[in-house]
Formats: C-alpha cells, structure tokens, sequence
C-alpha cells in the first residue's frame, strides 16, 4: 500500500525507514464520511486537518521518555474515497480497508469524521477478533435504533455495533434519549456506561478501574472528540458540558493499554472552525500518545 511522503503523513516523520508501509507498525488513515451530521456540520474535514496539526506535536514524549515513532514505525496511507457511498456501502469500504490492514499485520488507526465510520473498522475486528470489547469515549451513547430514518447515522453506530455482539464500555456519556437509556438497563452483560456525573462524582482511580474491568481482551478504542470538555475540544459537531478533562481521559487510555491488549483506534467528530487549531492538535498529541500507550 502507498505511503504518504513527509509533508503529509502523520507527525511529519522525516525517515521513510519510520514511515514506509512495509516497515511501520502502525498505519494512520483518513475516513473522511460525513452524511449524518446532525447539528454542526464539517467534521469531512477533521481527518486531514488532524494530519495538519499533527505536525506541530513533539516527537519526544517526555512522560515515555522515548519518541514513540521510532518504535515499529508510522505509516500513513491515502484517505479512503467516499465519491458516491453512503450507509452500507460507506461502512464496507471501511470494513475493506481495515481488514487489508489486520491482514497485513498492521495497527490499524483510523482519523474518521462522522461516528458511523467505526462501525466498519469494528466489523473487521470482530471478523479477525471474535472475543473483540470496545471502549468507548464520548458524550453521546449513539445507541438509537436509529436516527431520522437512517439506521446508519452516527447516533446509531452503537446500535449496531451492539448487534454484532460486541460488548461495550462508554465513558464521558452525558446526553441520550429514554430509549437509549432503556437499552442499556436491558442489556447489562453488553452495555456498561460510565456517565460523567460518575466521573465527577467518585475518585478518577475508582470509575477507571471499574471501566477497565469491564472490558475483555482485545479492546478496540473508537474517540469521539465530544467525548472530552469543550474547554479541552471544543470544535465537534454536537458539543455537550461537563466532558473529561485531558487528565482524565489519559488517565483511563493508560490503565486500559496497562491492563488490556489494544489492537486498534479511531478518533472522529472533530469539526474544524476557523482561526482555532487547539481541537485538531490536541486530538493529534492524543492519537500519538496513544501509540507510544500500546507499545508494551
């Protein structure tokens, strides 16, 4: 598969020996669908501006004390095309890319606009990893059947991945409908929520460790940028108060690559505005410090 040379691949690795497909670990790639979007449109753009951003992140991880690229290498690969594909067939040419990657022997991350983009990189997953549980960080539990009449709208892609038999684990939730409620208190061996008055209401070490140990091997970790404060990431399509802070949202992302074997991640929603770059790069050092998280 392609590589995307230095000034467009993800932290502007210099080296292609840290960049080149054959020889990385680790492969970013852009899912730039948006057909839902709800509120704010303009999350299309998140993937690359994401890249953009990306730029600016320091290599040197001073938490790590390592740069985290130089350990199996970064690749980035072309974003996927979208020209006429929605619903089903947008979510198959994830599930194609994904699964090209796992096959590869890849970590396949994925920089997605609308939400519904995860559920093509959990259905190869699921395929290659039947045992697969799911954290998810989000203010939203995207667990409606669905959503103006779309089955396939990002406030369904739980709804769906809850019918493939994944189990999930959200954190952050602060919005849903009695229905999405009512799902949840019916299936509590599928679906364990975290919600943020929890979070702000018990130790930080309390609700992780409940959330962790929820979760069964290997865990996939999809990131709603909403998921987070709006005074942490404010520019997302549908922005919700009292979201983690980036402390807490670390704190959980490492007792998880700690305790559990994480094999893949999305971050989506991020919705750039003019004039503000701090969702995009903050979105971006999450993503890097992620990698440098499951590197165990």
């Amino acid at each position: 598969m392609e590589s995307l040379p230095t000034d467009q691949n993800f932290l502007k690795i210099e080296d292609p020996a840290f960049y080149r497909y054959e020889d990385s670990r680790f492969v970013v790639y852009g899912a730039p669908y948006e057909h839902t979007s709800s509120y704010h449109a303009g999350s299309k753009h998140g993937p690359e501006a994401i890249i953009a951003a990306s730029h600016f992140v320091e290599l040197y991880d001073e938490e790590l004390d390592r740069e985290s690229y130089r350990h199996g290498g970064v690749c980035t690969v072309p974003p996927l095309d979208f020209t006429d594909k929605v619903d089903e067939a947008a979510v198959a040419l994830i599930e194609e890319r994904t699964a090209r990657l796992l096959a590869d022997g890849k970590f396949p991350i994925m920089l997605g606009a609308e939400h519904t983009v995860t559920l093509g990189a959990v259905r190869a997953f699921r395929a290659k990893y039947p045992r697969l549980s799911l954290l998810q960080i989000d203010a939203h539990s995207d667990l409606r059947d669905e959503y103006e009449g779309n089955r396939y709208s990002h406030a369904s892609v739980m709804a769906r991945v809850h019918d493939l038999g994944v189990p999930l684990v959200q954190v952050g939730i602060r919005a849903q409908s009695r229905d999405e409620a009512a799902l949840i208190r019916s299936s509590p061996s599928n679906i364990h929520p975290v919600y943020a008055h929890q979070v702000r209401s018990r130790p930080t070490a309390e609700w992780v460790a409940e959330a962790v140990g929820r979760l069964a091997d290997p865990v996939y970790v999809t990131i709603d940028a909403d998921g987070f404060d709006p005074s942490v990431v404010p520019a997302v399509g549908t922005a919700e108060p009292n979201g983690l802070t980036w402390h807490e949202g670390l704190s959980l992302l490492r007792a998880v690559c700690a305790a559990r074997t994480v094999v893949g991640f999305d971050v989506v929603e991020v919705a750039p505005v003019p004039q503000s770059t701090l969702s995009e790069f903050t979105l971006a050092k999450l993503a890097y410090k992620l990698i440098g998280l499951v590197q165990r």
